[in-house]
Formats: C-alpha cells, structure tokens, sequence
C-alpha cells in the first residue's frame, strides 16, 4: 500500500534499512546524555540548516510533535496576546489550543479564496498557518514577510508542519518555525523541529517562563550542549540525520515538488469529473492537493484505489465526503504518481 496520505505519508524507502543500522550499531540504545547522541544531535542539526536552507544563527529544536510547538510557543513567548491568522481547521485548532492554556487569543479568519491582508496590531506573538493541511491552500513567503514589516516588534511563528522540507521557506521573515517529520521529511511520526530565530531566544529569555517541562529557557540551555530537555527519540533523530545526508537542497527539492503540483492540476483538469478544491491558483498549496467531487464518485475512487494498493487523503471538516486529498511529498516517487494517475484516468475514463 503506498500511502499518499497528507501525513503520516509514505517513508522514504530506505528507513528499514536505515533503522537495521540504528540496531547494529547500538544507536537505538544509547544514553541522550552521551557524546554518540551529542554527535548524532550536532550533525542533524548541521544537515537541517545545510540542506533545508534555516539560517546559522537559528536554534534548532527536537521535540515531539507539532501540537507541541503550540505549547511552547504559549507558555515561553507570549507576553500578553497572540494573534492567529488562519483559513482552516489546523490554523483554528491552533488558536484554540492557545486559548485553553488560559492566554489571551485574538483569531483572524480570512477567505481561502484570497491572500492574506495584514494589519499592524498589538498583539506580541503572531501565529500563521503557512500550509493548511485541511484545504490544500498556503501563505507566500512573500505575505509573511509584509506581515513581519507591518509588525516589526511582535514575534512571528510559522506553522509548517506539510511545507517544511519541501517547499522552500524564508525562514528570516519570521521567529519560529515549526514542523512535524510525518510529511515532507519522509518520517514515521513522533517527532517534530522548531527552529527560533536569536530574536525569539531573547524574547524567551527575557520572559523567563520556566515553570513547564517544556519551558524554552530550560531548552535552550539544554542544546547549548545539543541535548534535549527529555529522553529524546533517538532513533528518529538518526534516521532525520541519515535521510538528510544524500538529500538534495531544498531549492532543487522545491522546483521538483511545484512541477508535479502543476502536472496534477492539469490532469486533474483533463479528468472528467475531478477539480482541484481551491480555484485560486495564487494560494494553492505546492504540498497538499485536494480534490473535490460527488461524494458517491470519491467514494469509488477511493475505494478503487485503495483495492489498487493507493491510499488516498480523506477529505476534512466540511469537505469530508465531497473530497480527497493527495499528498505530494518528496518521499513519493514520480513511477507512483504516474502509476496513480493513470488509475484515475482508467476509472474516470
């Protein structure tokens, strides 16, 4: 079954021999307060900062999940209000988290049929969901930079949870970054980075919030040494490390992926029946395709691939039955995309 799944995906096909390795080598049983994890910590975040183009003076992260960037980001960073730009269910479940953990919130939801529009605010951290997962829809480097110029004092956090690793990020047009390794890094979920700039170290440090496990004080202490404040998973450290290595940059990863993206629109558009969710081109997601018909023919098409040995993305919230998404990570070969449009030529033909 090859999982085109916005998340978790396919892995990279080489992760079983990759974690046979891990076993031979006693990497799956060493001390997180060793010189080999120390070691294997130090050259993954090199590889990350190599190949995913995070800038030298960025602070690299491992912690478990996306979800939990959320928190940290709350509980370390937020002096007085956030303000969360969102157009689906991800950026909102974000905002709500926030607002559980008793901090003042301010949600702004905007049409996923056009860009964002910033305006200057005074809330001190703002939250934008560079990759809606949920719609296949995604925010330019270029509106996040005019939200970072309209906003020069507030801290600006991305969440780029099925972009990172795929797309090529400016990550200077903003303070934290954050994703999870079950998407475009072609991983086994239970693992996540988040990269902060020196601007939201200082901003951490100056606020000295460390009454949490996962306080960012007590994390940043902590990777002065390239240790993690918690038994760390090590073995997916490794094999972060172990696909990084032969990767290539992000920038030659990025014309790949958008390439594909347009050769699914157009075949999307030459099939009879099936449309891409998102008319708007501007805001698609180079990542995350979502593919809108009758509920009873997505059904079918679902069902016949999955009999075919393709998994496809179950639409989500309001889409659930009228949609299906296809993720279009750097771990899914062309010879499967091929393979899968073809089936849905033989089908819709």
């Amino acid at each position: 079954m090859i999982s085109f799944y916005p998340g978790p995906s396919k892995v990279y096909e080489q992760i079983p021999e990759y974690v046979q390795d891990a076993y031979n080598e006693g990497i799956v049983s060493i001390n997180h307060r060793s010189e080999d994890f120390v070691s294997i910590s130090q050259k993954t975040i090199h590889l990350l900062k190599e190949k995913i183009a995070i800038p030298d003076d960025y602070t690299i992260f491992f912690v478990s999940s996306a979800t939990e960037c959320w928190e940290i980001i709350a509980q370390s960073l937020i002096k007085n209000k956030s303000r969360h730009y969102f157009n689906g269910a991800f950026g909102r479940k974000w905002h709500e988290y926030t607002q559980k953990l008793s901090i003042s919130a301010e949600e702004v939801s905007f049409q996923i049929e056009n860009a964002l529009l910033p305006k200057k605010n005074d809330a001190d951290v703002i939250c934008i969901t560079q990759n809606e997962t949920s719609n296949g829809t995604a925010v330019s480097n270029e509106i996040i930079a005019e939200v970072k110029q309209k906003n020069p004092d507030a801290i600006i956090a991305i969440d780029a949870t099925s972009s990172m690793g795929g797309v090529a990020l400016n990550f200077q047009n903003a303070d934290v970054w954050f994703a999870s390794v079950q998407k475009c890094f072609g991983l086994p979920a239970g693992l996540a980075i988040m990269a902060c700039s020196p601007r939201a170290i200082e901003r951490s440090i100056k606020l000295n919030r460390n009454k949490n496990y996962n306080s960012l004080t007590f994390m940043i202490e902590k990777m002065k040494d390239f240790q993690t404040t918690y038994t760390p998973n090590v073995l997916s450290i490794y094999l972060l490390m172990r696909t990084l290595m032969p990767r290539e940059p992000i920038a030659i990863i990025d014309t790949q992926l958008k390439t594909r993206h347009h050769q699914w629109v157009a075949k999307l558009n030459s099939l009879n029946g099936l449309n891409h969710l998102i008319k708007n081109k501007k805001v698609h997601s180079t990542t995350v395709i979502p593919v809108i018909s009758t509920a009873d023919q997505i059904k079918q098409i679902k069902l016949k691939a999955k009999s075919e040995g393709f998994l496809l993305g179950n639409g989500y919230g309001n889409w659930s039955e009228t949609t299906f998404r296809i993720a279009n990570f750097p771990a899914i070969t062309d010879e499967e995309i091929n393979n899968l449009q073809a089936l849905l030529f033989q089908i819709l033909q």
